[in-house]
């Protein structure tokens, strides 16, 4: 059994982050998991930039790693080696098995679309659910009003009678004699 295979798909997912709407891996992630150095994974990815529009792969701006190192994501900016960090997107890190070609690539990258297939499938089923429950939500929705009307009648039969200060019925008024 080789080295590759026994990386879990887990520790894959834990290096995915969402940046700008997008779920991205940065390159010293993925340079370790090709065990190459950051900055030979970037000289292959400079030597054909053309296999890498915008979609596939850009640049962090300042205020995105400022935000990763605020949020424990790298522990420090010296992590990039004072160079700002190429994100790859699922389609990019695709492209990096053809840029760096080698088998541990091919075979990692394997690994890492899976992953990318797992996060898709997993937040599928969280809309899902989340869709249903808001279905569920506004179907009794107006259920609440009508249990809340139906609460209050009960409540009014239940509730013992007020006495009316007028009395119904037919009443006898009686005329008072006053004597002299």
């Amino acid at each position: 059994m080789n080295k590759i295979s026994i990386i879990p798909v887990e520790v894959i997912e834990n290096k995915i982050y969402l940046i700008r709407g997008q779920k991205v891996m940065l390159d010293r992630d993925l340079a370790k998991l090709y065990e190459i150095e950051t900055r030979v994974l970037k000289q292959a990815v400079k030597r054909n930039i053309k296999r890498f529009p915008k979609d596939f792969m850009f640049t962090l701006a300042k205020k995105e790693i400022d935000n990763m190192v605020s949020q424990f994501v790298i522990p420090s900016r010296s992590q990039f080696g004072g160079s700002k960090p190429f994100v790859f997107t699922e389609q990019g890190v695709a492209m990096l098995s053809t840029v760096l070609n080698s088998e541990k690539a091919i075979e990692i990258n394997i690994l890492i679309i899976r992953a990318f297939v797992k996060l898709r499938e997993i937040l599928s089923s969280n809309m899902e659910i989340a869709q249903k429950l808001k279905e569920l939500e506004q179907k009794y929705e107006t259920h609440d009003e009508q249990i809340t009307a139906i609460f209050e009648a009960i409540n009014n039969l239940l509730a013992p009678p007020q006495e009316n200060k007028r009395k119904m019925g037919f009443q006898i008024r009686e005329k008072k004699i006053l004597y002299k």
